[in-house]
């Protein structure tokens, strides 16, 4: 492969092909072989999904232009030009939001009966609704906030929606806000006849009240608006004597910081909008303008109030393995758990049954998000109550769940478990739990791995797969991570792992150049990987590198792919699919031919940069027979999948198979296998 002058030709930009992965999102609010409530999930996960983008990612973006940053990124691109084509792209997405909102998803709303209402399409008993629900709710809630000179322009938090007004009162003009509450749903729901169901935006009942608020002055304009910050924490970990008091003071900050959107509906503004804009400091040329009701992400509500099974995905209860005691269970030999087909009760009864059994002396485990109310969490309190040793590294730094992970931080500590709060300038993102228990006079050590969190409630929405093992060769690893993480410890020579953010991408890339060697002597070089996101310029290189050789490659990249397949005498032997479908794919799972005698890896880690030089991961191989050729047969029914698959072209275009016959929908068939 000849030295490519220009990049661009080779990557696809990591936010740009973020987006690409946002399109195929809101394209199966498009997909009519998904019920009616499901494509609104989409729909409200791919709004959802933009102001995340805007949050952390155009956020970034905009402080290298504003520091006057100008040189060029990975990807080959400045940061104005990338700004640009970002920002060009995104406004086609709202618009395509909108599009199918009120085109394709209202018509089939309305076709089994479900309303979405303005103010003038009430009739009587739904005005008086309305009415009672606005003097008993909503008025005593909602505060106007005059903005004056003894009024300063007030503290707008992220994701906020708020009218702005303009309201006079002899010849004076004043500028007013009022803020849509958080505290109640989005969505009222009106009553109605007997087989249809019927909602209003709370936005539109307090618009057609905002006269109550301001007696004695006469609104001149009016107009909906919201605002996206910077969540972005900006930390020098090295320099911070305390890691969690660190961030609670960064978070604190949050509602102060640069505004990155401001989205408004679209209209005839006067002059209002140029006091909206100087007040938020934002410019105005960079304002979004939508019409309809700002924050299609608050449709999730609707789904979760209309209760018609026939507009669902079809319920299923994952699979159960049967056992007594998950102590003995392991004790028979490794097994696996793949999520959310099967149970993820297993892996909550391992830590349930380690706090409650008297033989076990400690727990060991790293937490990186989890769900409110998590019964691990409740295990791993009880365990240290009942006198355990119980260690927990805890990442404050999982981005949008800092506040939450500082909550059972303290909870946990409370409890008297030792809770570690990370590295600096380095996230915790494996996940791994270590239990040591005495048996017949020795220790014993049980170990869990997974490619997903440790989280009850994504654990019905993710595709992961964890690992349960008493191998010693494994517990002695896992226990040189917990050491090296918690104290002043160097690693062993790794047995069964490998980690990062030393070894990974080494480790990676010479089983790539294994495979490189084997297809020059055998003709056989191949790799199979799956992961959420492949962005990592060092090793997208290697892989041309290897496609170059003729080694067959195969990747199925949920999200971001900075690679590109099919290119001539670049990556002619690479082959790279997407699937988003019901549930989210999670798993990592990496594949290489070995000269036919396949070695199995599952991963904590995507091939991200991030994931190989500033976070520590976990990446481990499967070497029994039965459970590496169980591995490899979930990525060749994956590679099957004909229904919610995404073809990445040589032109930077995912485009959708045709199926001869009947699609194959590769979520639906392991639905089906584990329940057999």
């Amino acid at each position: 492969m000849e030295k490519i002058k220009d990049l661009k030709t080779i990557f696809i930009h990591r936010d740009l092909s973020w987006l690409n992965f946002n399109e195929r999102v809101l394209e199966e609010a498009l997909d009519v072989s998904n019920p009616l409530l499901e494509r609104l999930k989409f729909l409200s996960i791919a709004a959802n999904n933009l102001d995340e983008f805007f949050m952390v990612r155009v956020s970034g973006l905009k402080r290298l232009i504003d520091a006057g940053y100008n040189h060029k990124d990975v990807f080959s691109y400045y940061p104005l030009e990338l700004f640009l084509e970002i920002r060009s792209r995104i406004d086609e997405q709202i618009e395509k939001i909108y599009t199918i909102y009120k085109g394709d998803i209202s018509k089939d709303l309305y076709k089994n009966k479900i309303f979405i209402l303005k103010p003038e399409q009430l009739n009587a008993e739904q005005k008086r609704a309305v009415k009672r629900y606005f003097e008993t709710t909503l008025f005593p809630i909602l505060t106007p906030m005059a903005v004056d000179p003894s009024h300063p322009f007030p503290v707008l938090h992220s994701k906020t929606n708020a009218f702005a007004l303009r309201v006079s009162q002899k010849d004076e003009a004043y500028l007013a806000l009022m803020v849509i509450p958080k505290s109640v749903p989005r969505l009222y729901r009106l009553p109605s006849e007997k087989d249809e169901i019927c909602f209003i935006f709370i936005d539109e009942i307090i618009r057609e009240n905002l006269e109550a608020f301001f007696r004695g002055y006469r609104i001149i304009d009016s107009f909906a608006f919201r605002i996206i910050r910077d969540s972005e924490i900006s930390l020098r970990e090295e320099y911070t004597p305390d890691l969690l008091k660190a961030i609670e003071a960064e978070l604190k900050k949050r509602p102060n910081a640069k505004v990155i959107s401001l989205h408004v509906e679209k209209g005839k503004h006067t002059d209002l909008l140029d006091l909206l804009h100087t007040n938020l400091d934002f410019p105005k040329d960079d304002i979004i303008f939508v019409d309809g009701n700002l924050d299609l992400s608050s449709l999730l509500e609707l789904s979760a109030q209309v209760v018609k099974p026939e507009l669902t995905f079809h319920s299923f209860t994952p699979a159960k393995i049967e056992y007594d005691n998950i102590f003995d269970k392991i004790n028979e030999g490794d097994f696996l758990l793949h999520i959310p087909y099967q149970s993820f009760y297993p892996t909550v009864d391992l830590i349930q049954a380690a706090a409650k059994d008297k033989d076990v002396l400690a727990i060991k485990m790293t937490l990186y998000r989890t769900n409110e109310d998590s019964a691990i969490i409740r295990a791993l309190a009880e365990a240290a109550k009942n006198k355990k040793q119980v260690t927990v590294l805890v990442e404050l730094k999982a981005r949008f769940d800092e506040e939450r992970n500082i909550q059972w931080t303290r909870d946990l500590e409370a409890a008297g478990c030792h809770v570690i709060y990370g590295m600096p300038g380095i996230k915790i993102h494996s996940k791994m739990t270590l239990i040591v228990r005495k048996e017949e006079g020795r220790i014993c050590r049980y170990v869990h791995l997974s490619t997903g969190n440790y989280n009850e409630r994504t654990a019905c929405l993710y595709t992961d797969i964890g690992y349960f093992t008493k191998s010693e060769d494994f517990a002695m690893d896992v226990s040189d991570v917990f050491n090296v993480i918690t104290g002043y410890s160097m690693p062993a020579r790794w047995r069964k792992i490998i980690t990062s953010p030393n070894d990974m991408r080494k480790y990676f890339f010479e089983l790539i150049d294994k495979e490189i060697e084997f297809q020059k002597k055998y003709k056989n070089g191949f790799i199979f990987a799956k992961m959420n996101s492949l962005e990592d310029a060092q090793i997208i290189h290697k892989l041309y590198e290897a496609s170059d050789a003729g080694v067959k490659i195969r990747l199925l990249v949920r999200g971001i792919c900075c690679l590109i397949p099919g290119i001539e005498g670049v990556s002619e032997n690479i082959e790279v699919r997407s699937i988003v479908g019901r549930f989210l794919e999670h798993s990592r799972i990496y594949v290489f031919n070995n000269n036919s005698s396949q070695r199995v890896f599952l991963s904590s880690a995507d091939w991200m940069s991030r994931n190989f030089d500033r976070r520590i991961e976990l990446l481990f191989e499967i070497n029994r027979q039965d459970l590496n050729e169980q591995v490899r047969s979930i990525l060749d029914k994956y590679w099957e999948d004909s229904a919610k698959t995404h073809i990445l072209t040589a032109s930077s275009e995912y485009i959708r198979p045709v199926p001869e016959g009947k699609a194959f929908n590769v979520q639906d068939y392991f639905i089906g296998y584990y329940a057999k």
